[in-house]
């Protein structure tokens, strides 16, 4: 069973066992406006929760995207290279960034639940 959790800086992270996968919420895709371009991080890179692992870049400005977790990249989603657009179409779906293999899931416990993230949301 997967588990979606969330950043203070509006990053979503989808756990299933111990790999997760990481996009930016529908609240930041909103504020950035139109998606020009993302910048996706290696495969294979070594990321510290809450350190710069993307930059998405929009007609308004650009933003770095923090790893939710610590772990290792395992996957990108090479099709935003050619549609970054994808990120405002389904930015908790098909819009992902990337994919981490998760290095301490007692982290999870700092971020925000759906509910959570909700309220913190209506609060700004």
């Amino acid at each position: 069973m997967s588990e979606t959790r969330f950043t203070k800086d509006h990053e979503w992270i989808r756990l299933d066992g111990d790999t997760a996968t990481v996009g930016i919420t529908k609240y930041a895709a909103e504020q950035l406006g139109d998606v020009v371009f993302v910048e996706l991080p290696v495969v294979g890179k070594l990321v510290a929760q809450a350190s710069e692992a993307a930059v998405v870049e929009s007609v308004k400005a650009a933003s770095e995207v923090f790893a939710p977790l610590s772990g290792e990249i395992v996957a990108i989603n090479e099709a935003l290279a050619d549609d970054p657009a994808k990120v405002n179409a389904d930015p908790e779906g098909a819009g992902w960034f990337f994919s981490m293999k998760v290095s301490d899931s007692g982290q999870l416990a700092e971020l925000m639940s759906a509910d959570q993230y909700a309220d913190y949301v209506k609060g700004l």
